[in-house]
């Protein structure tokens, strides 16, 4: 029996509680990036999962407009929605499981905060033995350099990295 080795795009927490953190040339740049990603991946087939951060701390509660993503992203009925309430996205959350039942081994980070949360999804995923990427202009953080830092040190890559490999895994 062959398992299935999909690629999966991450959204992480570009929450409206969040985004305003992001300096505007960096947030305009990654959420257009990260819509043209969303894009791609359904064009491909393959999954779009949306991680949200669940944060007491900051008010940022399910149901409230500071919860939700902006209008703007491309939310489809199908996207996978996992909510968090630690940085790394796997942490006591569904994460791993969604991705084991999509049959998904390669993630693809995009969203906030560079040096937070996607820094800490990266890390888990290779706990949980995933390969994962940061997306080049398609994360983002409070710090511009600090930004370009994570993108240069943990290999981010660009589009046409990841178009070749949502070809070669073609469904």
């Amino acid at each position: 029996m062959q398992v299935s080795r999909l690629p999966s795009l991450l959204v992480i927490d570009i929450q409206n509680a969040f985004l305003p953190m992001i300096p505007e040339a960096d947030r305009v740049t990654a959420m257009a990036n990260i819509s043209y990603y969303m894009s791609i991946f359904r064009q491909n087939g393959f999954p779009v999962i949306l991680v949200y951060h669940h944060g007491e701390e900051y008010g940022v509660r399910p149901g409230t407009d500071i919860f939700e993503f902006p209008a703007t992203v491309p939310i489809e009925p199908d996207d996978h929605k996992v909510i968090k309430t630690y940085p790394d996205g796997f942490n006591k959350t569904d994460l791993d499981k969604v991705l084991k039942e999509l049959g998904c081994n390669t993630l693809f980070l995009t969203g906030l905060s560079a040096v937070g949360c996607v820094l800490a999804t990266y890390v888990g995923s290779m706990n949980h033995d995933y390969k994962a990427f940061p997306v080049k202009d398609a994360i983002m953080s409070h710090n511009s350099d600090y930004t370009n830092n994570i993108e240069i040190m943990f290999d981010s890559v660009g589009p046409e990295v990841v178009k070749l490999v949502l070809e070669s895994a073609g469904k």
